[in-house]
């Protein structure tokens, strides 16, 4: 059997229970973000509650597999990148480092929109809007050096998030009085119109490198062999607040938006606007501390998806003590930041970034989730703990559902991105307008 190396000793029985969570909800920060709070909204602004059973089967699917990176944490006597590099070369651990950096620089310049969102709502002046983002950058640096082990710090930090998210969107829904009847009727599956933004809210939820991202969040917070049941439980928690605040942000727009013509959602600031005749202005005020909560967090936590799995893969540190992640880690900070000012400020063509982010998408995506699972299942990694028969069907299907995407996204979302790019005029200055810049790029890097 495997042994272990983190630095947990005290039994967890005498643990108090907020010490039994903390990975699982820095993990939900990170699917709870700009992409899923505007795709979610507008699944529900388009098809009220019926399909709030898609959230369920994108949540199972992603709990499947937090706890598979929970169990591989605490158990593994290594981090991932070297486990892998033991097993199949340097060239896979690199590969998997670069392929979810570039993810989450990708998805990073739509976290720095969605914090500008936030505030767009209030403040009507684009220079002021980038400053804000500016700063905000620079808090956020400034966090990962302010601290000797940042991840006690993330972890309160990102509680409180949770906290403030799960406040503000259950005020938001339950001031509009939904039915919920009709609420409850929409966990029952039912063939309905499957379109863009369904898919993409299944590509917002199931988020694989946030999973991966887990066995490394346990180690981090100190779990060992002894620690597993603590691990599990917390990566169901984190998966089950995923799902509370999805369906908070669905029935929400349901309640309020549903049948509504006039509304066109293209910004996370936009669902708080079209909803403020139905809970007032301290109502869209509350929504919009939700949607700051849900941009900062993913802003934070995807950044060191990025940052600490690289680091990792190169043999530079996986601990939260260590320089190089850090170091890593802001430059996906900067990538972001300088991509999102761009579209903010000059109204800049992000096609050709979309298309790179697609490809490494379309390999990466697939790819840590094998590993993930071949990892899972291999005696001398796990021991004792191996993938049982169930979760390994549901792991199966969960990989199938990420190559079905990848597919489509190689034979239909990049060539229509390029010939998109193609057919664009050479005088035309602007494609992306802010306000539809993180939609766009959600939908398009999802296929």
């Amino acid at each position: 059997m495997a042994t272990t190396e983190n630095s947990a000793t005290e039994p967890s029985a005498k643990r108090k229970w907020y010490q039994a969570v903390g990975p699982g909800i820095i993990t939900a920060c990170v699917v709870i973000g700009p992409g899923s709070i505007l795709t979610s909204s507008k699944v529900g602004a388009a098809n009220g509650f019926a399909m709030l059973w898609v959230v369920i089967v994108a949540v199972v699917f992603m709990m499947t597999f937090m706890t598979m990176g929970a169990r591989l944490g605490v158990t593994a006597s290594k981090p991932p990148g070297d486990l892998i590099r033991d097993r199949a070369g340097n060239w896979l651990a690199v590969l998997v480092g670069v392929g979810v950096f570039f993810i989450s620089a990708a998805f990073q310049s739509g976290n720095n929109i969605g914090l500008a969102s936030a505030f767009e709502g209030y403040v009507d002046s684009t220079p002021v809007v980038a400053g804000i983002v500016v700063v905000f950058n620079a808090v956020a640096i400034s966090f990962l050096f302010a601290f000797k082990n940042i991840y006690r710090a993330l972890e309160k930090l990102m509680m409180c998030f949770v906290g403030l998210m799960l406040l503000s969107f259950a005020f938001n829904l339950f001031a509009l009085k939904p039915d919920f009847g009709a609420l409850a009727a929409g966990f029952i599956p039912s063939v309905g119109d499957i379109d863009l933004n369904v898919l993409g809210l299944v590509g917002t939820t199931f988020v694989i490198t946030a999973a991966y991202y887990q066995a490394y969040l346990v180690r981090q917070k100190g779990w060992g062999q002894g620690e597993l049941k603590n691990g599990l439980i917390d990566a169901r928690i984190g998966s089950v607040i995923m799902a509370l605040i999805t369906i908070m942000l669905m029935s929400t727009a349901a309640a309020g938006l549903y049948g509504r013509e006039d509304v066109t959602l293209s910004a996370p600031h936009e669902v708080a606007i079209a909803l403020e005749a139905g809970f007032g202005a301290s109502g869209k005020a509350i929504f919009c501390i939700g949607i700051f909560c849900a941009a900062y967090s993913s802003f934070l936590v995807n950044s060191m998806v990025g940052g600490f799995i690289l680091a990792d893969s190169l043999r530079l540190g996986s601990q939260p003590t260590d320089l190089w992640p850090r170091l890593l880690t802001t430059f996906v900070l900067l990538v972001g930041m300088v991509v999102g000012l761009a579209v903010i400020i000059v109204d800049f063509d992000r096609t050709p970034t979309i298309v790179a982010a697609q490809a490494v998408t379309v390999i990466a995506s697939p790819l840590v989730a094998g590993v993930l699972l071949w990892l899972t299942n291999k005696r001398d990694v796990m021991g004792a703990n191996r993938n049982g028969p169930v979760v390994n069907v549901l792991a199966a299907l969960g990989f199938i559902i990420l190559l079905a995407m990848a597919w489509r996204t190689a034979t239909k979302a990049i060539p229509d991105s390029i010939e998109r790019m193609r057919q664009k005029p050479k005088t035309a200055a602007v494609e992306f307008l802010p306000a539809e810049a993180t939609p766009r790029l959600i939908q398009e890097i999802i296929g």
